[in-house]
């Protein structure tokens, strides 16, 4: 709750969300409620009974038997805070800073492949949404959007590109240099999704929108794929499942990268950038973490794929304490994987992630 005519509001550099919440008690004078509960398990339960059954399974499925999604929430139960109280709190302030970009929280949203199985305008919406709340936005290389419609959603405010690096040197270049070229001024490497993990449902119902001939626009505006598109003799508007298909499987290869290839992208990303910064997302192991630093990553992001690649791995926010120990003053350190509420941010924050 929150008196609207509280002093301290003017003074305030972000908004008082807890308007918001007195907005809604009021609300119910007329008659009116919430067009959704924000409790995580009631917003599950709407989007499975709102989803296709596709939407659902891809949105909800993680590897295996689900112990790392399991592993990241109990890692979360484990930590607990201790309120402090009588701090005068009247002024605070949410900003933050991230590579540049002033921003309104340390919070952003994560790189989400195939957005149009949940909405037919894909990523624009999430993109637009970013913007107004001038927050970052990350678009996936899995996303069903041209880059440069989701950057004209996204208008001035910071964004980032998450990349899955194709085995085609040119590919990734032209990728890049699109991105770029749209604002995107962060490079974000994942490196645990070279190979989709094991997701049952997903499996036991074909569900891979890409070889159905959806979800592949941001690869089919790509001109260098156009360009191996036209080599395999592929029309991708007769046939959209094949031009999918080889989209994807330029994505998600099964291929696996080494330490050995990340100087080449380094460099190729700060020529292509002019120097902005290069993360690696995906770890979860000190040592690695270690050998980010070494080979000039400006950040990384502590993150398991939120449960959906490997089955069993340690929860993101154990690893987190073990890397922020390790590195913390060496490299920007983020944070993914199991965040459910704004206490989870707080966790994380105070075990020392920057965002």
């Amino acid at each position: 709750m929150s008196d609207p005519n509280n002093p301290n509001i003017e003074k305030r550099s972000t908004p008082q969300y807890a308007l918001y919440q007195r907005e809604n008690f009021w609300k119910t004078n007329t008659g009116e409620v919430p067009p959704f509960n924000t409790e995580p398990g009631k917003l599950e339960e709407l989007a499975k009974a709102k989803l296709t059954e596709g939407g659902w399974y891809y949105a909800s499925s993680n590897a295996g038997q689900s112990y790392t999604h399991l592993a990241n929430r109990q890692a979360f139960f484990r930590h607990r805070i201790i309120p402090r109280q009588l701090v005068d709190t009247n002024l605070r302030d949410t900003t933050t800073t991230i590579f540049g970009h002033k921003v309104s929280a340390p919070i952003g949203f994560a790189p989400i492949g195939i957005n149009v199985i949940y909405n037919p305008l894909g990523e624009l919406p999430v993109a637009k949404v970013a913007k107004e709340l001038n927050l970052p936005y990350a678009l996936s290389t899995a996303g069903s959007t041209p880059i440069e419609k989701v950057a004209a959603a996204n208008g001035q405010a910071p964004r980032f590109y998450q990349l899955y690096m194709p085995h085609d040197d040119e590919l990734t270049v032209s990728l890049l240099t699109r991105a770029f070229n749209s604002g995107f001024d962060v490079c974000i490497l994942t490196t645990d999704t070279w190979q989709l993990g094991w997701r049952h449902d997903d499996v036991a119902t074909g569900n891979y929108a890409f070889y159905h001939g959806m979800g592949a626009d941001l690869g089919l505006s790509d001109p260098v794929f156009q360009k191996r598109l036209q080599e395999a003799g592929i029309d991708p508007v007769k046939q959209p499942n094949e031009a999918g298909a080889m989209w994807i499987d330029n994505v998600w290869h099964g291929r696996a990268w080494s330490w050995e290839k990340i100087p080449w992208l380094i460099e190729t990303w700060k020529k292509i950038s002019g120097g902005r910064p290069f993360c690696l997302k995906g770890i979860q192991s000190v040592e690695d973490a270690k050998k980010a630093v070494e080979v000039g990553c400006d950040g990384i992001v502590v993150s398991n794929h939120a449960g959906r690649q490997v089955d069993g791995a340690i929860a993101s926010l154990d690893a987190l304490e073990n890397i922020v120990a390790a590195v913390g003053e060496k490299t920007y350190i983020m944070y993914d994987s199991g965040i459910r509420g704004g206490s989870d941010v707080l966790k994380a924050l105070a075990l020392g992630a920057k965002f």
